[in-house]
């Protein structure tokens, strides 16, 4: 892990990326529309291989992927009495996972979804471009009084 400099936000290596990520079970999907909104949804997901595995419904999200927009994925966790957390982020193009077997699989891996969908539909994003961050905790509980004591 490279750290930028004592008691300041961290920047995470690949493989300190996946093992944060492997703690969460939720993160958010974001995606330009055709007529240029950030749209910005939760999504449960599982970490599979080499890439993430998520289940989506019909609409925005997937009609991005069908015409090949790029989608960001990112998750995070806090602790906000101890003023600590990190995040990641995972970009790329995703890909709806067609083949029927795979889809039985990631159905075990995933679960259950959170919300009713009508026609549920497995996406897989590449961890290609992967980046994170983290606030340490601080030695002596020192507590920031401004953004430039992060």
């Amino acid at each position: 892990m490279e750290q930028r400099a004592a008691g300041r936000v961290q920047t995470l290596d690949r493989d300190t990326c996946l093992a944060l990520l492997a703690t969460v079970v939720i993160g958010r999907v974001a995606w330009m529309t055709a007529d240029d909104d950030l749209r910005i949804v939760p999504v449960n997901f599982v970490l599979d291989g080499d890439g993430l595995a998520f289940r989506t419904d019909r609409g925005g999200k997937l009609a991005a992927i069908e015409h090949g927009a790029p989608l960001t994925f990112e998750a995070d966790d806090v602790e906000p009495a101890l003023r600590v957390g990190w995040s990641v982020v995972v970009s790329g193009r995703a890909q709806v996972v067609a083949d029927p077997e795979e889809v039985r699989r990631l159905e075990r891996f995933i679960g259950a979804p959170w919300a009713a969908m009508s026609e549920p539909v497995f996406v897989r994003l590449p961890l290609r471009e992967i980046s994170g961050r983290r606030i340490p905790l601080r030695a002596g509980g020192v507590v920031a009084r401004s953004v430039e004591d992060l």
